[in-house]
């Protein structure tokens, strides 16, 4: 303690309470000014900040937890400290005192607990000399109007703050950063924001359709490769201006680890409220960052095979369901496509598991690269492979298998020893009817894939109708399944 001149404001509604308290602590060496009103306390804080405030945690009007969030806020009272004290010794008291800011929570009554918790917070509070903070006051109705502008702030804060927590059950991360746009755009004048997350690599920007320059300078400031593939948000909520005020950016952490990085290019006029909400974004985003890319993850590894890479069985049957709808809805021709992989068992035997292994993670990866965009392949298991050939009519479908076919003889994968696998398929084609199921017209696919095997393997047949094919290929190996 520093003495007789240290100045503690006591505040306390219960008069014989305070005065015995008053008393107290003026024995103790302190100077004490003391009143029951919370907001001439907090107007003679404001006006002569002192070493330290004392105020009961529950008082009428303005509550210590309103008082000690009011004081924390004002440069003239931020360093402090205050001691709030409540009539019993709850977690729900301390849980209260703890988040408004206080230093301490007391017990009223417990003189020595009081003395050496003011000691505490005194000697702790900086030392340097903040007389150049003092501010004056307007008096207890100027306080009341700081409070009700400071409880108002407060309470954006926490909007904001549930607003960004609530988009973790997006479940992915587009859905998270499309909800992000809309609401930021209902709260902040921008030109354009953008967040990236670093695992697994993403991207997005929400601008005007006007202001085509806005990606580049987003990438530069969220250190984003021109490979990632960008999320394009565009509609006119962002302003079109291309020039403006500097883009705030901010790191988001989960579990103090950075996780994403966020940007915003404020309008001209709004840098300052760009400047708190990033602020809000950087402290209550990251948890829901995390929760949205592992629920997309988990939903990637539980749709997906993980040695080829492709949509395992069950996701194949529902992207199978869309496209069968719309084939439906809009009369587009659709056709199926079974593989399989000729003694594959053999490979299994002589090569062993690896180079199996190794087989059907080359043949997932030419899937992806022979097949269009639209097309949707998956593993149906083990050496089994189904495709659905959307868009594509019955004189199509086989000159696609039979492409499909000459690419795998050609694929070139070796065994653990360099040696080169020698790899063929037996495909079966069949295309989808007014009258099919999805589970009929797989089933059409697979036994023509089986008569493929029953004619010799290394061919293709297909299911129902003969095709004529204009492939003049000397190796070309078509039949119909009878």
């Amino acid at each position: 303690m520093d003495g007789p001149t240290t100045r503690v404001l006591l505040i306390d509604p219960d008069q014989a309470r305070r005065e015995m308290a008053a008393k107290r602590l003026r024995a103790q060496g302190y100077a004490v000014d003391d009143t029951g009103d919370p907001a001439v306390g907090a107007d003679l804080a404001l006006r002569s900040p002192p070493a330290a405030v004392v105020a009961d945690l529950w008082m009428p009007s303005i509550s210590g937890v309103q008082l000690c969030r009011l004081l924390c806020s004002e440069p003239a009272t931020a360093d402090v400290p205050v001691i709030l004290c409540g009539d019993r010794d709850e977690p729900r008291n301390r849980f209260w005192a703890e988040r408004a800011g206080a230093a301490a929570y007391v017990i009223k009554g417990r003189t020595a607990e009081l003395v050496s918790a003011l000691a505490r917070v005194i000697d702790l509070r900086p030392k340097e000399d903040d007389s150049f903070f003092v501010q004056l006051s307007g008096g207890s109705g100027d306080i009341r109007d700081r409070l009700a502008r400071h409880l108002d702030a407060a309470l954006f804060d926490s909007v904001l703050a549930a607003e960004l927590r609530s988009l973790g059950n997006a479940g992915s991360f587009d859905r998270l950063f499309d909800r992000l746009a809309q609401f930021m755009s209902q709260v902040l004048r921008y030109r354009w924001i953008a967040l990236s997350i670093e695992r697994p690599e993403r991207f997005a920007i929400h601008r005007h359709p006007s202001c085509d320059a806005a990606e580049k300078t987003a990438r530069a400031v969220l250190r984003v490769a021109p490979s990632t593939t960008a999320l394009h948000i565009e509609d006119e909520d962002p302003i079109a201006d291309s020039e403006g005020p500097e883009p705030v950016v901010v790191d988001i952490y989960f579990d103090r680890a950075s996780i994403a990085r966020f940007a915003c290019a404020p309008a001209p006029g709004h840098e300052q409220e760009a400047q708190l909400q990033a602020k809000i974004i950087e402290r209550e985003l990251g948890g829901a960052i995390r929760i949205a890319t592992l629920v997309e993850e988990s939903e990637r590894l539980a749709t997906t095979d993980g040695l080829t890479g492709l949509m395992n069985r069950r996701a194949f049957g529902a992207a199978m369901s869309n496209e069968v709808s719309r084939s439906t809805r809009h009369g587009y021709p659709l056709a199926v496509m079974m593989l399989d992989v000729d003694h594959f068992k053999q490979i299994n035997d002589k090569r062993g598991h690896a180079s199996g292994d190794r087989v059907l993670a080359k043949l997932g990866a030419l899937l992806v690269e022979h097949l269009r965009k639209g097309d949707i392949a998956a593993r149906w298991g083990g050496e089994e492979f189904v495709v659905a050939l959307t868009s594509t009519d019955r004189e199509s479908a086989p000159i696609a298998a039979e492409r499909l076919r000459v690419a795998i003889e050609e694929l070139i994968v070796t065994d653990g020893g360099g040696e080169r696998i020698s790899i063929t398929a037996s495909l079966g084609v069949a295309a989808w009817r007014e009258s099919d199921t999805v589970e009929s017209v797989v089933d059409n696919a697979d036994r023509a894939m089986y008569a493929s095997k029953a004619a010799g393997r290394n061919r293709v047949t297909v299911a129902a109708e003969p095709i004529l094919l204009s492939s003049t290929r000397p190796k070309q190996r078509t039949s119909i399944a009878v």
